[in-house]
């Protein structure tokens, strides 16, 4: 498969020059990749807290008002691939700039919202722009730097995302209680703008007017109706039925689509996703496969104790939103410490320990009861922070060292996928579990406040069925962290990282060029 990429590698290192010639300005580039990657999670957090409220203004139940977290999800899974194997290829600022410029819109287009379908076709151009986004930022920050700071810069860079999911609840509680639901949309135009302004002053000037990129037009069609035929059917399952026949067509439609992609892609000279990656990288796919356990596990807690919060224990949006802090402020605050560990002692250890606690975290918030204390609640979410930062940062530099560098990219839109299927598996089961005992007169009720029995007798039901979805994302985390543990030692870590700093075909001194090449190939 390495054979048939001389054009596309000699883009790509001609892309790679552009931005080492970054390299002195690279704590600049970090803050501004780091702005991106904190802007969109900020939206998803206030969106979480505020759906209590958006859900009745637009005659949302609790099944279908998943479409607006869904539509985002889908829209973000598929694009990741695609935007980071052009990105490798022909320019990653350019293309972190169009998701900025696509992201902005999308929120624009939300705040000015009329009806149900409207949000979410909005949130869906919101999610096309954070594919872009998040196929791009982590790796053009991990290209400006050498292997020495990586795992200091993407420990920032995670505490820049968890940043965003910190102040995304309070904001998002603040602005809902205060402004009104669209203000948490608006408030991501002026940030938009000015990362549009930065970008463009820091873009290399022949990515500014390059030419659009030749593309494995099938992979990519293949790659998006797989994901779609597989995320839809997961998610919306719980409403439409199990046994249902577009649950049916659908699954069957993804096994169908994912056996072409991967035919495809073996006989592709120039790949959309370089099989390679996960067939013979252990490392790469053990890391890939305890990113999509993490994200499985508990992509699903801020959305589903925000509804609990407010629906079964009456708090407020705001209330709610600070309890929320919990878990991304410790994480933001401990991000950077694990990053640096794992510069030192690799990812095995400190990943595994993060998954034990996620699964500790949410068995603790499995027992909360409806009339459990704010403090007892926020301690739940702190462990979960901890475990969290143990694992994000060391996680995402196993990933990104594991591969060569005009790889970087790919594998960045890689693992961003696998963390959308993860969410989107999480919002369907732990959802599924969340809303079992509610049947479809509980949905209509359990966002009504109304106070009558029936309602109140749908806030018990939830209030079950959320310790169950507690118990399955602790499942999920324990899974985690047996893929963990079998990545790998930090040596290997060490090893792939250096040789993945080295230019395509280049080796190091006293190193074969086969072993590059077997290393870039996977």
């Amino acid at each position: 498969m390495c054979g048939g990429r001389g054009r596309a590698q000699g883009v790509g290192m001609h892309r790679l020059s552009n931005l080492d010639e970054l390299a002195g300005r690279r704590w600049e580039v970090l803050a501004l990749t780091c702005t991106g990657a904190f802007l969109a999670p900020l939206d998803v957090a206030a969106v979480s807290v505020a759906l209590p409220v958006i859900s009745p203004a637009l005659r949302l139940g609790f099944g279908s008002s998943m479409w607006v977290q869904a539509a985002y999800l889908l829209a973000w899974a598929v694009l990741l691939i695609p935007a980071g194997k052009l990105a490798d290829e022909y320019g990653r600022m350019r293309f972190f700039m169009i998701g900025v410029l696509v992201f902005t819109i999308g929120s624009a287009l939300a705040a000015s919202s009329m009806s149900a379908g409207w949000l979410v076709a909005a949130r869906a151009v919101q999610g096309a722009g954070g594919g872009l986004l998040g196929s791009t930022a982590a790796a053009v920050a991990t290209a400006v730097f050498p292997p020495s700071e990586r795992g200091r810069a993407l420990g920032i860079y995670v505490m820049a995302v968890y940043l965003g999911l910190s102040l995304g609840p309070p904001l998002g509680g603040f602005l809902v209680g205060t402004f009104g639901w669209r203000s948490i949309f608006v408030v991501n135009l002026p940030v938009g703008v000015a990362l549009l302004l930065w970008t463009w002053r820091l873009m290399p000037r022949d990515e500014r007017g390059s030419s659009p990129a030749r593309i494995d037009a099938s992979g990519a069609l293949l790659l998006g109706v797989f994901l779609c035929t597989l995320l839809l059917p997961l998610t919306f399952g719980p409403d439409w039925g199990w046994f249902s026949w577009p649950v049916a067509g659908l699954l069957g439609a993804s096994i169908f689509s994912l056996t072409a992609f991967i035919l495809v892609e073996l006989r592709s000279d120039a790949p959309m996703l370089d099989l390679g990656l996960v067939m013979h990288n252990r490392l790469f796919a053990a890391a890939n496969m305890a990113a999509l356990l993490n994200y499985m596990a508990l992509y699903a807690i801020t959305m589903l104790t925000a509804i609990f919060l407010q629906v079964v224990q009456g708090r407020s949006p705001q209330e709610a939103g600070w309890l929320l802090l919990a878990a991304p402020v410790v994480e933001a605050v401990l991000s950077p410490l694990a990053g640096r560990w794992s510069d030192r002692i690799g990812s095995r250890l400190l990943t595994t320990a993060g998954m034990m606690l996620i699964a500790v975290g949410m068995i603790m918030l499995g027992t909360i009861a409806m009339s459990s204390s704010g403090l007892r609640i926020f301690a739940s979410l702190a462990v979960v922070g901890v475990g969290l930062a143990s694992f994000s940062a060391p996680n995402t530099s196993a990933v990104l060292g594991s591969v060569s560098r005009d790889h970087v990219g790919l594998a960045s839109g890689l693992l961003s996928t696998v963390r959308a299927v993860g969410m989107a598996l999480s919002v369907a089961i732990l959802g599924g579990f969340a809303g079992s005992r509610l049947g479809r007169l509980g949905e209509r009720l359990l966002y009504s406040n109304t106070g009558t029995l029936l309602s109140t007798r749908a806030a018990g039901d939830y209030a079950h069925g959320y310790s169950l979805a507690m118990y399955a994302g602790a499942g999920f985390a324990l899974l985690g962290a047996a893929a963990s543990l079998v990545r790998g030692s930090g040596g290997e870590i060490e090893l792939a990282s250096s040789i993945g700093r080295q230019p395509a075909g280049q080796a190091k001194s006293g190193q074969s060029l086969a072993d590059v090449r077997s290393v870039q190939c996977g």
